[in-house]
């Protein structure tokens, strides 16, 4: 997942996947939904059939005609009762109870009358005091969550808007929790400024270009770990806590840009598995003092820090470390004032910790004395109540299901809210329980993802459903009752132009396969169906851990380029295989230390099922994917060359050699412990069984998952004198959007598999 940054990731759920590679203006890209599809009944689609329109390419990706409406940059303010969102350049302040606007709290017109130019919002925030908006603009993007852009404090009272540092664009600019202060980035270096006087302190001094980082997240962190900004503020304002990244000793990795006369080299440190990573080490710095204490986060260094967080303790920093092999994950609170840290808690897998997914669940509550965490130590992703030295009071959700996202605690009623996968794995309903594990219930109603926002006081919330048959609905309810308030935005106008087109129906199932394992999966057949005549089949996949493709919701793009090929005369099939997720650890958990054999496998099968249907023409199966999915699309054509006639392979990992340590290594472990784990699964090892028809895509400007992959693959199949197709986007990252691109791609694509499936 990139926002609208630069690449996206091989093991980013769907939804990550699409949002980073859209090229389609921000306001819609932020909150796009992944992998699902548009259908109306079978009595709609007889009476209105000989009404309806073809879905072209030009619609997808040039008109962007299936985008969603959102209500963005949506953030609620301290007493619950009202709630500011971004609309056209203006911070509106909402109220709760009707959605009804009641105040314009900046309008860009502002600072034409205070600058004597017109800036763009691209984003803001609100001071806890509520007294201020940071208005961000002119962003650049750096990697996936990472930009830099312009800040502007604009005074709530005074009507003043002023510039909040001439010394160059800033990183994470971020109030003080008092309102008085903004810290923030620039140049490895992390910077404070007093909003009364607008003077500017610099906290650390030795940032520099791939060597120091301070305040920021190297390269892997930011795409692993999730995280960008790397500095926290205490609660009572008077202290920053902060990581420093030493990544001198991490190779570097060069891309070369082309368009001018001469090419440049972009360099940057990026470690893949079995490499140095950065040394990283934990500061707080007190403002008033003008003092930093490092924290004592142990002796070992090649160790990792996935999150840092202050407990209710202004004094008290909460730290999280994982082992190099992130099996073992170790909670430390650290004295701001000495450094010196205790583990309070300790958890260990004999696979991995899964914090990436789960980091942000840990929750401190209000009393000081104690905290909530998740853990699938039981086999499914729960949650978990601790006192504040670690010892468990209790287990407060469990059940043969996972709960997704956790939203936080209701302190004064102890009820906490969650999204989970309890009525089915490819849904997400919202629920509500008591601290004490009891009193579940669900408060959305409607089938399909379900994701919610809930006001500081959680007497309110947003909810955001989808479909497969129903685009994006964003509702406001009261909690804990769940009652409707109002809808805020249901996308009426995009379901009517739906009703205009040719939509053909998905299909739910499940696959079973030789081993017995039950597997979700999709499939659309053409709108005029005839059961007496044999189709070609196209599998989409990604299948990386953690990941669902197979998911009831509601997809503005890549859904759409399925309808566009059913409505060519092809059936469009996914299915989820081994290592995905929503069925808790062991089913996620199966292909550690073996990444492709078992998904490989289950791909494989599912074409066997889809080739024995006796509609199916079982000589034209092909299949395509992206990142992760590149890399499965290539092992299913090679490996499986007696069952697939084409395969497309997007921005493809060749050999997990290749790619980061972090990622990697939590699979895998190392090359160095684990050759054959790399190397028996890798799509170069099998270019030789290429008998089908292949093409191989990629950006050369691919942060992510390096040009070098495709450049290995294509050695590989020059040496086995295999004949192939390949096409490479100048300079495109991870994500090949931007100005026509994403249109010529899929172009390409449909070209390819109509010519050779």
């Amino acid at each position: 997942m990139i926002y609208f940054t630069i690449t996206f990731h091989p093991n980013r759920k769907a939804i990550h996947q699409v949002i980073n590679q859209q090229p389609i203006p921000i306001i819609f890209v932020k909150k796009l939904l992944f992998f699902a599809l548009v259908i109306f009944s079978a009595s709609n689609y007889s009476t209105l059939a000989q009404n309806k329109k073809a879905i072209t390419l030009e619609d997808i990706w040039s008109k962007y005609t299936f985008v969603q409406k959102q209500v963005q940059n949506i953030n609620w303010m301290k007493d619950g009762a009202f709630y500011t969102a971004l609309d056209n350049g203006k911070v509106i302040k909402h109220q709760v109870t009707d959605g009804a606007a009641v105040a314009t709290l900046f309008n860009e017109a502002v600072s034409v009358e205070n600058l004597g130019k017109k800036i763009t919002v691209d984003d803001y925030a609100l001071s806890a005091d509520e007294q201020k908006l940071l208005i961000s603009t002119e962003s650049e993007p750096i990697y996936r969550r990472s930009s830099k852009e312009e800040n502007f404090v604009y005074d709530l009272k005074t009507k003043k808007l002023v510039q909040l540092s001439s010394g160059g664009k800033q990183m994470f600019a971020t109030f003080s929790p008092d309102g008085a202060k903004v810290a923030f980035v620039r140049q490895n270096n992390l910077f404070v400024v007093d909003l009364a006087t607008m003077t500017e302190q610099k906290i650390t001094n030795d940032g520099k270009w791939n060597y120091i980082i301070n305040g920021a997240c190297d390269w892997v962190y930011e795409e692993e770990f999730s995280f960008a900004r790397a500095f926290q503020w205490s609660p009572d304002s008077k202290k920053i806590a902060f990581y420093t990244f030493d990544e001198s000793n991490v190779p570097e990795y060069n891309m070369q840009m082309w368009g001018k006369l001469y090419p440049t080299d972009y360099r940057y440190k990026y470690p893949k598995a079995g490499e140095a990573n950065s040394t990283v080490s934990i500061s707080v710095h007190h403002l008033s003092e003008a003092k930093t204490i490092k924290m004592d986060i142990g002796s070992e260094t090649d160790i990792y820090i996935p999150r840092i967080r202050w407990t209710q303790d202004a004094n008290l920093l909460s730290i999280e470390r994982l082992n190099r092999l992130q099996n073992r994950l170790d909670i430390i609170h650290a004295d701001a004032q000495t450094g010196i840290g205790n583990i309070v808690l300790t958890e260990t897998s004999n696979t991995y910790v899964d914090v990436e997914n789960f980091g942000d669940d840990l929750t401190y509550l209000s009393d000081g004395k104690s905290f909530i965490m998740s853990s699938e130590k039981d086999g499914f992703k729960h949650l978990y109540h601790y006192d504040i030295t670690g010892k468990l009071i209790r287990q407060i959700t469990t059940g043969k299901w996972e709960v997704d996202n956790f939203y936080g605690i209701d302190e004064n009623t102890k009820t906490l809210y969650f999204t989970s996968t309890e009525l089915s794995s490819t849904e997400r309903q919202l629920f509500s329980i008591s601290l004490e594990g009891k009193l579940k219930k669900q408060l959305s109603q409607e089938h399909g993802m379900n994701t919610a926002s809930f006001s500081n006081d959680f007497k309110y919330y947003i909810l955001q459903h989808s479909a497969y048959n129903s685009p994006l609905k964003v509702s406001l309810h009261k909690a804990p009752s769940g009652q409707l308030v109002k809808v805020l935005e249901d996308n009426a106008a995009l379901r009517k132009t739906l009703e205009t087109f040719d939509i053909a129906k998905k299909e739910f199932m499940t696959i079973r396969t030789s081993e017995n394992i039950e597997l979700n999966a999709w499939m659309i057949k053409p709108t005029d169906f005839d059961p007496k005549k044999k189709y070609p089949v196209f599998m989409f996949l990604y299948g990386g851990p953690g990941s669902q493709e197979v998911l009831n919701e509601f997809d503005s793009f890549n859904t759409f380029w399925y309808q566009h090929l059913v409505q060519k005369g092809y059936i469009v099939a996914c299915v989820d295989n081994r290592g995905t997720g929503g069925k808790g650890a062991d089913f996620k958990k199966c292909t550690y230390l073996n990444l492709g054999k078992l998904e490989v496998k289950d791909q494989i099968e599912a074409a066997k099922y889809w080739g024995n249907l006796p509609f199916v023409d079982k000589t034209r199966i092909g299949i395509q994917g992206w990142s992760y999915g590149g890399y499965m699309s290539s092992n299913c054509l090679f490996q499986g060359a007696d069952y697939f006639k084409t395969a497309i392979a997007v921005a493809p990992v060749t050999n997990w050699r290749f790619y980061d340590s972090i990622y990697t290594e939590r699979f895998l472990r190392t090359p160095q412990e684990n050759a054959k784990g790399y190397d028996e699964n890798s799509p170069v090892t099998y270019a030789k069984n290429l008998k089908g028809n292949f093409l191989l895509v990629h950006g050369t400007g691919d942060d992510n998952v390096h040009f070098q992959n495709s450049i290995a693959l294509e050695e590989a199949l020059i040496r086995a004198n295999k004949q192939f197709q390949s096409f490479y986007y100048p300079n495109k990252n991870h994500g090949i959007y931007g100005g026509n691109t994403r249109f010529h791609l899929y172009t390409m694509m449909t070209n390819f598999i109509e010519k050779n499936l």
